[in-house]
């Protein structure tokens, strides 16, 4: 007689794994599909407050593209709350020697301000290059078009 909303419970997530080259993808573009899959957002049965979210292998790490100048004065801003406390990291050096880290920023600031976005971040699995470990869980390859 009533219509009814089924609520997914997190027993009920099933999660699926998924590999994205990111070989000449633009950084924000790359981060928001990861961003998309991490939080489980494709789903039709999609909860706000669930963790729903699927795995995510992101290999070519290294190979990020930036378009414009970005690569040049784009920094990456922290501050630790304390008087003087204010870094300031180029992206052109971060790429250097830690790439993994500007993917992680990047998408670390696309998700929700939550309890959630840890538990979205443990799924994201980065790889410098093209071997990863999970060949085994058989991931879905994801084609993202660069422009």
């Amino acid at each position: 007689m009533f219509n009814t909303t089924t609520w997914t419970k997190p027993t009920e997530v099933e999660r699926k794994w998924y590999l994205i080259d990111a070989k000449g993808i633009p950084l924000g573009r790359l981060a928001s599909v990861i961003a998309v899959y991490l939080t489980g957002k494709l789903k039709p049965n999609y909860v706000p407050n669930v963790d729903m979210g699927d795995y995510v292998v992101v290999i070519n790490v290294d190979k990020i593209a930036f378009t414009g100048k970005k690569l040049e004065y784009k920094e990456l801003i922290s501050h630790s709350g304390y008087p003087g406390g204010l870094k300031r990291e180029r992206v052109k050096e971060l790429m250097k020697i830690n790439p993994k880290k500007v993917l992680l920023m990047a998408v670390k600031r696309m998700l929700p301000k939550n309890k959630l976005r840890a538990h979205y971040l443990k799924r994201l699995k980065m790889y410098i290059g093209d071997k990863h470990p999970h060949i085994a869980q058989a991931p879905n390859l994801i084609e993202i078009k660069d422009v």
